[in-house]
């Protein structure tokens, strides 16, 4: 089974739940950044949670289909695809995406799976270092994409609550957990709205907005960081960090976003805003454990929605 790329798009990839266990050998987590929406993605086309699917940023490709297959699209919303909700694409047929109408990253799974060698342990594209995914790059207009035979399929016409998504929003509110220097910047980070600008990619988001001020210059030590720490470089303006960030960083951190709120990180768009909202780990711990609930939820609804091929 394969497909073949008419159009990559802006920047399409190969990416999964990302490779852990590297971050020591500077090796960044990657994958999905989205994670959520990955992971719904693949359950919906009866894949495991961490089957590699087609990261989408900000324009779709156009994409033929060598044999019948099922997909989902989620995160990011085009006019001309249902998210959110398996589809059948037959034999032959072109999948188009048409204008984007809100967020910035989707995911598009296919039934079984895309077929790519796994590289430390994980499937994603590493775009930085070149490898992982597909030739470790991003797709280009006649790449042929083996898939993987897959085991289940949807049965039926249905498409899942979407009271159970993210927050997704142009203008969010993320919670965020007091970081090693937040005392330093008072409750600059929570007085006002930032503005995403177009210096943004897979490794973070630079904003603009309320200055974060030190009250003098300190001594910057490279410590560790991760995706969703709240850097303030010295201009004021943070750089919030996401999949692909790098291990070690020398500017303060003003917080770490929590991770239930990922995936509304994941979805602004140049021009779209944030705001921060300050929560404890024990909050932050309490969000994640109810999403992994309603997720349980959907994989217990979806059992008798999936059969086998």
């Amino acid at each position: 089974m394969e497909l073949r790329v008419i159009r990559a798009g802006m920047l399409t990839t190969v990416q999964d739940l990302g490779r852990r266990g590297h971050m020591a050998q500077g090796v960044p987590v990657g994958g999905a950044v989205d994670p959520f929406a990955l992971r719904v993605a693949n359950l919906l086309v009866g894949n495991r949670e961490d089957a590699p699917a087609l990261e989408i940023t900000l324009t779709g490709p156009e994409l033929e289909f060598a044999e019948g297959a099922w997909v989902a699209v989620c995160g990011a919303r085009f006019e001309e695809l249902p998210a959110w909700r398996p589809i059948r694409v037959e034999a032959g047929a072109r999948l188009r995406f048409g204008r984007r109408t809100q967020g910035c990253r989707a995911y598009l799974s296919v039934s079984g799976g895309i077929d790519v060698e796994p590289v430390l342990g994980g499937r994603g594209t590493y775009l930085p270092a070149g490898f992982g995914g597909f030739n470790g790059r991003a797709l280009r207009d006649g790449d042929i994409v083996r898939l993987m035979r897959p085991g289940l399929r949807p049965s039926g016409h249905w498409g899942i609550d979407e009271r159970m998504l993210p927050r997704y929003s142009p203008e969010p509110t993320v919670r965020v957990v007091p970081g090693t220097h937040a005392a330093e910047f008072g409750g600059a980070l929570y007085s006002g709205r930032f503005r995403v600008t177009p210096e943004c990619d897979r490794m973070g988001i630079r904003l603009e907005g309320p200055r974060l001020a030190r009250p003098a210059e300190a001594d910057a030590f490279s410590v560790a960081v991760a995706p969703g720490t709240v850097q303030v470089p010295p201009d004021g303006n943070p750089i919030v960090l996401l999949a692909d960030a790098q291990t070690l960083g020398g500017y303060p951190r003003a917080a770490h976003a929590a991770a239930v709120d990922t995936p509304l990180l994941a979805q602004l768009a140049p021009g779209d805003w944030v705001r921060f909202a300050a929560c404890s780990i024990a909050e932050a711990h309490a969000l994640a454990r109810a999403q992994e609930d309603r997720l349980s939820l959907l994989r217990h609804g979806l059992a008798g929605k999936l059969e086998a091929v």
